[in-house]
């Protein structure tokens, strides 16, 4: 059986899931079989498994950094937000309804024996465990039936390490007060403290560090420098929503910025394009004049299609199609484009309302998700990315809603070819001019793909497109999460790590 250790933080964004990551890497490379474990994750940002369930996408990461296939028994509870007070449950990779918080709450007793049996199962095939946990663990209102913060690591005997993030300011303090808030059997648990994210001379900080020491009785296990790494990001609290850069590139990319955006990790491939920013913008003064405006999925697309309309992105967008600029939507974007989006049952926003008619489709909210790893191959394109057809792609499929042709309309046709991995084979999305729709999330990922959407682009400014770089995502990803573990050897104490995971609790 895996001996576990556990990374917990004094709040969201801490740095928790880098941290795992990078010990789940550190691990791997030292020989060890590791897997990462999140008993609950909250996250818009997911993924779908090669037997076609649904799992957090910072698991994915940690998965990857261990050199493990992700499984989605690593994320047995993935929540993705629907509502300010509602929720998707995701339970071992298959939606179960929508909750409210209370109706949550009212339940979640009845996940235990899931994760119970997701742990055990994946600790039965490896040395070591790197668990993660969510949010703060001293929030003590929400002690009661806890089961992924200190309530798990009492559950699994796992020794603790608190991180936290120095850059928001108050490390101590929110260190020192996470510590006391704990009962003293939980207290028991934490066997050191990572201090995340600094910047300036170490030195500088070791009179606060031996201070704190003092206080909480237990050492402070490494200072971890502010990481200049590119890996996936966990959630809505990215950085790249802010990083908007001082100077636009000679291509622009503009992505909507959704209030209830999901799966904006399929634009990370776009930042590696030569001569390219790309750009999160939430406001018409934000939007500019880019070359390229892309609308990304959604977890609630109706609803967000209205917040678009209300605060006149909708009709910036009509503007720059009508200019015959290119718009391209990617699961819930490609939905908005329709003419018509209808929610019969109320899966995610109820009722029935216009879409934005660039694409003569209508789409329907079914009960049931569609959930699926494909490979695909651009159709016949037209407008200004017809260099694209016949391009090869792979991805993953993963939606609520059915589009199709509204009877009697003409001007549009499918945008590729599938096939799912059970071999099944389907046409997917829709163009019309320079307007594009697709399902498939990961249809940027490709290099031969970054390219000639680069070579249209610089193309239609009377630019020629030389390409001086080659980039392959995979092996940018391996690179990364290398960096990532050589610069957590130099800051943590591995040594005394080993220690705590070997002499457990």
């Amino acid at each position: 059986m895996a001996k576990p250790i556990m990374i917990q933080g004094t709040m969201s964004n801490a740095g928790k899931s880098l941290l795992t990551a990078g010990l789940c890497r550190i691990f791997a490379q030292d020989g060890y079989r590791v897997a990462p474990f999140k008993s609950q994750n909250m996250a818009l940002n997911s993924y779908i498994t090669a037997d076609g369930s649904e799992m957090g996408r910072a698991q994915v990461v940690q998965a990857e950094a261990a050199g493990k296939a992700p499984d989605v028994r690593m994320n047995p509870i993935l929540l993705k937000p629907t509502s300010e007070k509602g929720s998707q449950v995701i339970l071992e990779g298959q939606p179960i309804g929508n909750m409210t918080a209370t109706e949550y709450y009212a339940y979640k007793h009845n996940l235990l024996p899931h994760i119970n049996r997701a742990y055990e199962s994946l600790s039965e095939e490896n040395d070591i465990i790197v668990i993660e946990g969510a949010g703060s663990p001293a929030e003590i209102n929400l002690k009661r039936d806890d089961f992924v913060n200190m309530g798990l690591a009492k559950m699994l005997k796992a020794p603790v390490l608190i991180a936290g993030d120095i850059d928001r300011g108050g490390v101590f303090a929110s260190l020192y007060g996470t510590v006391m808030l704990f009962d003293e059997d939980e207290r028991k648990h934490v066997k050191g403290t990572i201090i995340n994210k600094f910047r300036g001379d170490v030195e500088i900080l070791k009179p606060g560090l031996d201070m704190l020491c003092e206080l909480i009785h237990v050492p402070v296990v490494g200072v971890v420098p502010y990481l200049q790494v590119d890996i996936d990001d966990e959630d809505s609290l990215t950085e790249r929503f802010s990083k908007q850069g001082s100077s636009l590139g000679l291509i622009d990319i503009a992505v909507i910025k959704l209030p209830r955006i999901s799966n904006f990790t399929d634009f990370n491939a776009l930042e590696h394009i030569e001569y390219a920013s790309v750009r999160y913008v939430s406001g018409v003064n934000e939007l500019k004049n880019p070359d390229l405006i892309i609308i990304p999925g959604s977890k609630n697309t109706m609803g967000d299609l209205k917040w678009m309309r209300e605060n006149g992105l909708e009709a910036c967008i009509l503007k720059h199609a009508a200019e015959n600029k290119p718009v391209f939507g990617v699961c819930g974007g490609y939905q908005m484009l329709c003419e018509t989006l209808k929610d019969p049952y109320g899966v995610e926003h109820g009722g029935e309302m216009k879409g934005m008619g660039l694409l003569k489709s209508g789409t329907v909210f079914e009960k049931e998700k569609t959930r699926t790893r494909v490979t695909g191959a651009f159709s016949k394109v037209g407008g200004i990315f017809k260099g694209l057809s016949g391009k090869i792609f792979e991805g993953y499929e993963i939606h609520m809603g059915y589009t199709a042709s509204e009877a009697g309309n003409e001007g549009g046709s499918s945008l590729s070819n599938l096939t799912e991995i059970n071999g099944n084979e389907k046409p997917d999305g829709m163009q019309n001019g320079n307007i594009y729709g697709t399902y498939v999330h990961g249809v940027f990922d490709s290099e031969e793909i970054l390219s000639e959407i680069a070579a249209a682009l610089m193309k239609e400014k009377g630019l020629e497109y030389e390409k001086h770089t080659s980039f392959n995502l995979k092996e940018y990803k391996e690179k990364q999460y290398d960096l990532l573990a050589d610069a957590l050897r130099e800051s943590l104490d591995l040594e005394y790590i080993y220690k705590v995971i070997e002499e457990g609790i």
